[in-house]
């Protein structure tokens, strides 16, 4: 018997269609990285726990370290490279710079694609409510207090 150990892998990331060959055990992750040059999304743990490689899968968060590329063949991915418009912050980036929401920057692009998701299913949370949201997200920076506000000020504008 016989495997092909390479598929060619088709999907939309940030609006845009893309495709690229990999190995079938490459994670979503390293496809995003290496086979698109996509490097915002981060690896940390590499088991799902930290957050800091969640992107939109369409519209939800994934965490893409758990997730073969294969597996998202036809979808619709958004990185944190695709939340600008232009030069032009996301209302979630922007309010993560205004509320010091980051230091390193590692964890940051997990947590506003989490918060992205979050806030389109929640416009208007309780503080509560946006801690139980990034209670999945792990940074070893901040006392997450200005990522709640940076997120409670996205969702007030």
């Amino acid at each position: 018997m016989s495997f092909d150990t390479a598929r060619s892998v088709r999907v939309r990331v940030n609006g845009e269609p893309r495709e690229a060959s990999v190995e079938v055990r490459t994670t979503l992750a390293d496809f995003l990285r290496d086979a698109l040059d996509l490097t915002g999304t981060h690896v940390g743990c590499e088991h799902g726990v930290c957050g800091a490689c969640t992107v939109l899968l369409d519209g939800q968060p994934v965490r893409s370290c758990l997730m073969l590329a294969v597996q998202a063949e036809g979808a619709a991915i958004t990185t944190v490279e695709g939340l600008a418009d232009g030069e032009k912050l996301h209302p979630l980036q922007q309010a993560f710079w205004d509320h010091h929401g980051l230091q390193c920057g590692f964890c940051t692009p997990g947590f506003l694609l989490t918060a992205k998701a979050f806030l389109e299913e929640n416009p208007r949370p309780s503080d509560e409510e946006i801690r139980e949201a990034i209670s999945g997200n792990l940074c070893r920076c901040t006392g997450y207090h200005f990522i709640v506000e940076a997120i409670r000020s996205a969702a007030r504008p």
